[in-house]
C-alpha cells in the first residue's frame, strides 16, 4: 500500500471518531470571532478565540470551509478569511488590501444571492455597512490584524454555532464545490471513478517548508506533465481522496498531536491501524514513548519496557508485551522548494518495527549510561552538529538514520564520520557520542563491541584508547585536575587518528609524571605501571603497537576504550572515597 492510500484509509477511521473535518472542510487557525445581530450590526467587540496568555497566545483550530489555494492572485475564502479580506485591514503595507476586501464582498454577494437564512443575511448586511475606518473608530484590538476571522449570530454564539456551520451554509458550500467544472477518471488511491482534484490542498506543519503549506503532488511546469494533461490529471487522484490524505497529514503534523517527531530535517508522522482501536492507541503511545516524542505520552506499560531495556533484558523477553495484530506506518517528509519530498515510508507489523527499535536501543547501551534516562533521537543528533545546534545537523542524516533503524539496515556512515569529526574538534567524549559509535560498530561492522570495560578485548584501537586514558590519569595523579590543558585537550584527535606521532611523546611524559607520583605514593605508581603493562601485553606479539593511522572504525573503538577505561578510574576513585568516609565515620 502506498503512503497516500494508507492515509486515505486512516481518514475513514478518524472521520467516524470526529478527529478530522468532513469533506470540503479543513482545520484552520482562527484568531477572532465577530458576533452579529440579525440586522447585521455588531453585537460587541470581537471575541478573542486564541488560547494561552500574553505573547504565547495561539490561534484556535476550527473546522471551516477549506481555503482557496492562493498563489499570486486574489481569492477569498467562503465565510471566513484573514482581516485583509474580511475587514480591509492589515498590519503590513497592504498594497492590494482594498482589492482583497472588495473581492470578499463581491464574491459573498454572488454566493449568498437569494438566501433567506437569517445568519447569511446578517453577514451580507454587515459587509454592506462595514468600512475599514470603523476598525480604528470602534477601538478594535491591533492584535486582530492579519488573524483569521469567523462569524456567528449573537443568539447562537454561546452554543459555538458559527455561520459556516449553519445547515444553509453547509448546503451552499456543497453546491459550490459540486458546481465547478471537473474531469472524472479512475482515482489511483481509491480505484473508483470520481471527479479529479486539479490542485491538492496544502500540507502545513513540515519543518522548513513554506508556512502557507506545500504539496506532495503538484504539476506546474510543462516539464512535469505528460500527454497534454494539466495539473492533477497527470496523477489522477479524486477530490475526496486528496482531501482525505491532506486532512490526516495536517492533523498528524500539528504540534502536540502525539503523531509526529522531528528527526533532523525530516518531519516524521506515524500511525497505527488495527481491528480494535485500543490496540492501535497502545501501539502509538508505545512508539511515541520509545522515541521520546513526548514525556507525557509514556504509559506504565512503556515505562516498564524502557526499564527492562535499561536492565539489559533481551528483546525476545519483551516481545510478548507488544500489541499483536497492529499494522504500523511511519512517513518522513522534508521540504523541497515549494513541494515536499518523501524521505521514507515504512509499513510493517508493529511488533516487527518495535522489535527493530528495541534492538537499536540495545546497541546503544553503554556503561556508564547517559545522564538522561531516555535520550531522544534529536538529542543524539545534535551531538553530531557544530556547536550542538539543530540547524547544523547534516542534511538527510536524521531521516536516513531513522529509516535505517526501522528497516533494520546499516546506519548511514555519515553518522560515524560526523561523530568522529566532533570528537577531533571539541574532545568531548560523552556517553551519547560513545553509544552512537558503539551502535555503528555493532550494526555496520558486525562487531561485538563491549558495553562496559572489557579487559580481554584485544582490538588495537580499543587498547590504544584505554592506554590514552591511563596516560591521562597519570597526568592527573601527578599534576591534579586544574591544569591549563590536559593531554586530551592537546592530543586526543591526533592520538585517535595517527597514534605513531603521539604515543611516544605521551609515554615519555607519563614516565616523568610517574617519577613524581612515586615520590609521594609509590604504591599508586606501581599500580599505574601495571595498568600500562597489562594493556601493552594485550597487543599482538611482533606487531607494531602504534600504527601510522587508524581507520574510522578503529577510531570509534579508540573512543570506546578511552571512555571505558577513564570511567573505570572514576569508579575506583569513588569507591576509595566512600571507603575512606566509612573508615572516618567509624
Amino acid at each position: 500500500m502506498s503512503a497516500l492510500a494508507a492515509l486515505v484509509r486512516a481518514y475513514g477511521r478518524m472521520a467516524t471518531r470526529g478527529e478530522v473535518p468532513p469533506f470540503g472542510y479543513s482545520q484552520e487557525k482562527i484568531g477572532f470571532l465577530i458576533s452579529l445581530n440579525a440586522d447585521g450590526t455588531v453585537a460587541g467587540p470581537p471575541i478573542d478565540l486564541r488560547l494561552g496568555e500574553g505573547r504565547k497566545k495561539t490561534a484556535r483550530a476550527l473546522a471551516v470551509p477549506r481555503p482557496t489555494k492562493r498563489t499570486s492572485g486574489i481569492a477569498p475564502n467562503f465565510m471566513w478569511d484573514k482581516t485583509a479580506y474580511v475587514l480591509g485591514i492589515t498590519a503590513g503595507e497592504g498594497k492590494r488590501t482594498a482589492q482583497e476586501h472588495q473581492a470578499f464582498r463581491d464574491q459573498h454577494a454572488a454566493w449568498l444571492a437569494g438566501t433567506t437564512d437569517p445568519g447569511l443575511l446578517a453577514l451580507l448586511r454587515f459587509l454592506d455597512a462595514w468600512t475599514p475606518e470603523r476598525f480604528a473608530e470602534w477601538g478594535w484590538s491591533e492584535e486582530m490584524k492579519d488573524q483569521n476571522l469567523v462569524f456567528a449570530l449573537e443568539s447562537e454564539r454561546l452554543r459555538n454555532v458559527y455561520l459556516h456551520d449553519r445547515p444553509e451554509a453547509r448546503a451552499l458550500w456543497a453546491r459550490l464545490m459540486a458546481g465547478r467544472d471537473k474531469t472524472e477518471a479512475i482515482c489511483l488511491l481509491s480505484g473508483e471513478r470520481a471527479p479529479l482534484a486539479r490542485l491538492h490542498p496544502a500540507i502545513k506543519g513540515v519543518w522548513g517548508a513554506q508556512s502557507s503549506g506545500a504539496s506532495i503532488v503538484s504539476f506546474n511546469l510543462d516539464a512535469f506533465t505528460s500527454y497534454g494533461h494539466e495539473q492533477g490529471a497527470n496523477a489522477p487522484i479524486s477530490e475526496a481522496a486528496a482531501f482525505a490524505y491532506t486532512s490526516v497529514l495536517n492533523r498528524f503534523l500539528d504540534r502536540g498531536s502525539g503523531h509526529r517527531l522531528q528527526v533532523g530535517d525530516a518531519s516524521t508522522v506515524f500511525w497505527a491501524e488495527a481491528t480494535e482501536q485500543a490496540a492501535a492507541d497502545v501501539a502509538e503511545q508505545m512508539f511515541a514513548s520509545l522515541l521520546a516524542v513526548d514525556e507525557n505520552t509514556e504509559s506504565k506499560k512503556v515505562g516498564a519496557l524502557l526499564e527492562k531495556i535499561a536492565q539489559g533484558r533481551p528483546v525476545s523477553d519483551l516481545k510478548p508485551e507488544l500489541p499483536p495484530g497492529v499494522r504500523f506506518h511511519v512517513l518522513g517528509l522534508a521540504p523541497n522548494a515549494a513541494r515536499l519530498s518523501v524521505r521514507f515510508y515504512i509499513e510493517d507489523d508493529f511488533d516487527v518495527i518495535a522489535t527493530r527499535y528495541l534492538r537499536h536501543l540495545e546497541r546503544l547501551r553503554i556503561e556508564p549510561p547517559p545522564h538522561e534516562p531516555a535520550p531522544s533521537l534529536w538529542r543524539y543528533l545534535i551531538e553530531t552538529a557544530v556547536l550542538r545546534k539543530s540547524e547544523n545537523i547534516a542534511p538527510n542524516l536524521g531521516g536516513d538514520w531513522l529509516r535505517a533503524i526501522l528497516t533494520d539496515t546499516p546506519y548511514p556512515l555519515t553518522l560515524l564520520s560526523s561523530v568522529i569529526m566532533r570528537l577531533r574538534v571539541d574532545h568531548d567524549v560523552n556517553a551519547l557520542r560513545v553509544s552512537l559509535l558503539k551502535s555503528i560498530l555493532i550494526k555496520n561492522f558486525a562487531m561485538e563491541a563491549p558495553v562496559a570495560l572489557d579487559p580481554d578485548f584485544t582490538d588495537k584501537g580499543y587498547l590504544l584508547g584505554r592506554l590514552f586514558a591511563v596516560y591521562e590519569h597519570i597526568q592527573e595523579a601527578a599534576l591534579g585536575r586544574n591544569v591549563n590543558a590536559t593531554i586530551r585537550d592537546k592530543f586526543y584527535g591526533a592520538a585517535a587518528a595517527q597514534p605513531r606521532k603521539v604515543f611516544a611523546l605521551l609515554g615519555s611524559g607519563a614516565g616523568n609524571h610517574l617519577s613524581k607520583i612515586g615520590k609521594q605514593r609509590p604504591g599508586h605508581r606501581v599500580n599505574l605501571e601495571k595498568a600500562i603493562g597489562a594493556i601493552m601485553e594485550m597487543m599482538e606479539p611482533g606487531d607494531d603497537p602504534f600504527p601510522t593511522s587508524l581507520s574510522d572504525k578503529s577510531q570509534a573503538l579508540f573512543t570506546l576504550g578511552y571512555y571505558h577505561q577513564r570511567n573505570e578510574f572514576f569508579r575506583k576513585s569513588d569507591s576509595a572515597d566512600s571507603a575512606a568516609v566509612s573508615e572516618t565515620a567509624q
